[in-house]
């Protein structure tokens, strides 16, 4: 086997998971909570990067750290 093709099969596939409203929610209720980040991860099976991402777009601070 060949580098090249050891690099394909060592690159993992990346999937998107789409925030539901029901996730929305749950994120803004986690917020108010202030609910550390790395709690709030691990019960939505999401990382603590796409949590972030999400809570600046919806304009919500999160962690209980800000």
């Amino acid at each position: 086997m060949d580098t090249q093709e050891m690099a394909k099969k060592a690159k993992k596939k990346i999937v998107r998971k789409l925030f539901t409203k029901d996730d929305v929610k749950t994120l803004k209720a986690h917020s108010k909570a202030r609910t550390p980040v790395a709690k709030i991860a691990k019960q939505m099976k999401r990382t603590e990067g796409s949590l972030r991402q999400k809570a600046i777009k919806l304009g919500i601070g999160l962690g209980h750290m800000r």
